[in-house]
């Protein structure tokens, strides 16, 4: 269940993503295998457990296990410097002021932190990845998720739209001039890279044998609905849900009668989940009478968390 190169931890906030993508990446670190956590949340946590993490590059945090916060707002400045750059070479001096003007807009429009987030996970997936075994994601609350892990494929066929029009207008070209040959489009070469890439980043998440997304939840109605919502968009993008961790079950026995009576609902919600998601394997991870804010606490789990995790897969 958790044992595929790139893992997605995904759920409604407050669920414990964050102690599970962490109890995952700490495993395989401890296994020998290199690996990279990467946080997509702008409300980063993995620094409350790891120490200080930021700055958008890889900190070493044990051996084996580096740890890597994106910044969106780091990365949209990063991005848009990109964008004006390449402008740069391609647009006129005398509309260069206007064109990074636009692009400076752009910067504050919505989705914009978005698209500027895809393109680092995409560095991440397609470049990154190259120096490491594993590489785990701790993610933003369901929606925020849904929309980064669907947008390779829009944005693909966004892109697809600009190529056509570019190629009529390169064709027209070629027309006016009455030359069978023109100049080489550097428009048309720069989006046909970023096609590919974004073509490459999609194949790679809908592929089984490489990418998993995890789904954690509580024994809740709330969050076993916003799972369900969830697994099915990702489904009709054409990408499948490896597993669910239930995080904060209840130890069986209590005599307390409040206590009691939350464990009755809970068995209940328990039983909704093992119908409503039979067909994937599950992990349970029990009610901790403390906080999971320290490495140290991640590594008091993490035998359970590995138990667990085998009894999943043998299923």
């Amino acid at each position: 269940m958790l044992d595929r190169p790139v893992l997605f931890f995904a759920g409604k906030g407050g669920v414990g993503k964050t102690t599970c993508a962490a109890l995952t990446a700490l495993a395989a670190a401890r296994a020998g295998e290199r690996t990279l956590l990467v946080s997509t949340d702008p409300a980063h946590n993995l620094g409350d457990l790891f120490g200080p993490v930021a700055g958008g590059v890889a900190h070493e945090v044990s051996a084996r296990l580096d740890v890597l916060e994106i910044d969106p707002v780091a990365e949209t400045r990063r991005y848009l410097d990109e964008v004006k750059g390449n402008m740069r070479r391609l647009v006129s001096s005398t509309l260069l002021a206007e064109a990074e003007r636009q692009v400076d807009l752009a910067g504050r429009a919505p989705g914009a932190e978005e698209s500027a987030l895809l393109e680092r996970m995409v560095g991440v997936l397609l470049d990154e990845r190259v120096r490491y075994r594993r590489v785990i994601f701790d993610t933003a609350p369901t929606g925020h998720t849904l929309r980064l892990l669907t947008m390779p494929s829009l944005m693909g066929a966004w892109v697809d739209g600009l190529l056509r029009r570019r190629a009529a207008h390169h064709d027209a070209r070629a027309g006016w001039l009455g030359a069978p040959e023109v100049p080489e489009d550097p428009v048309f070469e720069l989006l046909h890279r970023r096609r590919l890439r974004l073509e490459q980043t999609r194949s790679l998440l809908a592929d089984r044998a490489v990418t998993g997304l995890v789904f954690v939840l509580v024994p809740e109605a709330l969050p076993i609905a916003e799972t369900r919502r969830g697994i099915d968009e990702l489904a009709d993008h054409g990408l499948a849900v490896a597993g669910l961790v239930v995080n904060r079950v209840m130890p069986t026995a209590t005599s307390d009668p409040f206590y009691a009576e939350r464990k009755r609902r809970e068995r209940e919600y328990l039983a909704r989940i093992d119908a409503m998601f039979a067909d994937l394997p599950r992990i349970d991870l029990p009610l901790l009478a403390g906080d999971v804010d320290s490495v140290a606490a991640l590594e008091q789990l993490l035998p359970a968390f590995i138990e667990a995790e085998a009894q999943a897969s043998a299923r």
